[in-house]
């Protein structure tokens, strides 16, 4: 389970300071009450931003990993939320997923390939954004579900990384689809 690590640093920083060895995870987010194995597991590396590890930690008893992912990265994607994102504001500027899947990815996959790499892209943000607007409808009220409405609204480069700090509160609210075993579904501050 990927939880979310407020690191307050750049994807930059984030590497030349090797923050993944100085974070820390007191306890189990499923056995808060200790008694369960809950022991760091090393770190795994991610391909972009190039150096990038994610700390991680074994929970015994519930035979769960949890990561403390950086805000700044996408989970479950390689790369940033703002790539993430990216890919998502040029879907919607184009005028077809075809176009822009030649901007995208122009010359190193097909356009079957392609499509596919935006059509697992595309959606996952648009229901995070789909949902924070039902979440937060005071907040956001009359905001359409597009990248380009968010960076508007609140005034950002990446509508994904400022979403981060406002969604956090409410992280605990979202339902969570997963293959993993139920013990490891659950969410968690």
């Amino acid at each position: 389970m990927q939880l979310r690590f407020d690191s307050g640093h750049t994807r930059s920083d984030s590497v030349a300071l090797q923050l993944w060895r100085r974070t820390s995870l007191s306890r189990c987010p499923l056995h808060p009450k200790g008694g369960c194995g809950f022991a760091r597991h090393g770190s795994y590396a991610r391909v972009d931003p190039p150096g990038t590890r994610i700390a991680r930690w074994y929970c015994r008893q519930g035979h769960c990993t949890f990561s403390l992912l950086p805000d700044h990265l996408a989970a479950r994607f390689p790369g940033t939320l703002a790539q993430l994102e990216e890919v998502v504001a040029v879907v919607e500027a184009s005028p077809s997923r075809e176009a822009a899947a030649d901007v995208l990815r122009p010359d190193d996959v097909s356009l079957t390939t392609a499509l596919r790499w935006i059509g697992r892209r595309v959606p996952r943000v648009r229901i995070t954004l789909i949902t924070l607007l039902s979440l937060l409808s005071d907040l956001f009220s009359g905001t359409a579900p597009r990248v380009d409405a968010f960076r508007r609204l609140l005034g950002a480069e990446s509508a994904l990384v400022a979403l981060q700090a406002i969604a956090a509160s409410h992280r605990a609210d979202l339902p969570y689809c997963s293959d993993r075993p139920p013990s490891c579904t659950r969410r968690s501050h």
